[in-house]
């Protein structure tokens, strides 16, 4: 099943963990001028991915400057962790099980730290980001700065961080 999906939607290893392929990419921009001042250049009004993780990968905390919405497509749950800009800690639970929590599409803020692991076997899902995802706008966390910000996350942080 895993093979036929990496196979099938041309999925590709991701920098931050786990595999995808970019699906859409508007073809017009927001100009730099007309947004924000994080950002570096025009943006695409909007992207999307198929994203792919399995059991013993994990996506590792991260930030990006834009909006990011999680949608359920197969397989196992997907929780994504989120270290708010507040310092508050949000478990989003992506699935099909209503009954515990689990929803089909949620959303990520623009500059929150997040990380995402399959509970099971593997979860596909998508993501769509507006203004669009540009690898400019997307930093890899280091867990020691991280541990030092959201101190109430340590294990947490030790666990989904690479660097």
């Amino acid at each position: 099943m895993i093979e036929n999906l990496i196979k099938q939607y041309q999925l590709a290893p991701h920098p931050e963990g786990g595999y995808f392929k970019e699906t859409y990419r508007s073809a017009e921009n927001i100009p730099h001028t007309a947004l924000p001042e994080h950002f570096s250049g025009p943006r695409s009004f909007s992207t999307a991915i198929y994203f792919l993780l399995l059991k013993d990968l994990f996506s590792a905390f991260h930030r990006i400057k834009s909006d990011e919405c999680w949608h359920f497509y197969e397989g196992d749950s997907l929780h994504v962790h989120v270290l708010h800009l507040n310092g508050e800690y949000e478990l989003i639970k992506l699935g099909r099980d209503s009954a515990n929590g689990e929803v089909y599409q949620a959303i990520v803020p623009a500059g929150a730290w997040f990380a995402s692991e399959s509970k099971g076997q593997y979860s596909f899902v998508g993501c769509t980001v507006a203004p669009g995802f540009d690898f400019n706008d997307f930093e890899l966390a280091f867990a020691d700065k991280l541990k030092a910000e959201y101190p109430k996350n340590i294990e947490l942080i030790k666990r989904l961080c690479r660097q």
